[in-house]
């Protein structure tokens, strides 16, 4: 009975090893996306001084492991959507219409929103 209870409980251990495992594999498939998109986005639209800060904050998070789960084009809009109004009030990204960035990441200015007001929090948590 007892080599039961264990066996079960190590294939839980497991399972949950498995998932975590998952987890960083989608987070870091999500980060590298991430940062294609926003290499594409300053490709497209150029901003020399906003691309060296928003890929300060990336180097930041990727060295702190900061978990960025769900999609990668809220993520990497939300960052340089934060970036751009920080100490502001948010006002957009200059040069581009909120239509524009939308189509660019592929997400509603909502997920934009969202992702940035996570980017300041984690940027005055850490």
């Amino acid at each position: 009975m007892n080599k039961v209870k264990y066996d079960c409980h190590f294939y839980r251990i497991l399972d949950f090893l498995k998932h975590i495992a998952i987890i960083m594999f989608m987070n870091k498939n999500v980060e590298q996306t991430c940062q294609q998109l926003i290499a594409a986005f300053f490709k497209a639209y150029p901003n020399p001084k906003l691309q060296n800060e928003v890929n300060r904050i990336m180097k930041r998070f990727d060295a702190l492991k900061i978990p960025m789960h769900g999609k990668p084009g809220g993520w990497a809009g939300g960052i340089i959507y934060a970036i751009t109004n920080q100490g502001q009030s948010p006002c957009g990204i200059p040069g581009v219409l909120n239509k524009e960035c939308e189509d660019f990441f592929k997400v509603s200015m909502g997920t934009i929103h969202r992702r940035a007001y996570q980017v300041r929090e984690l940027l005055l948590s850490t």
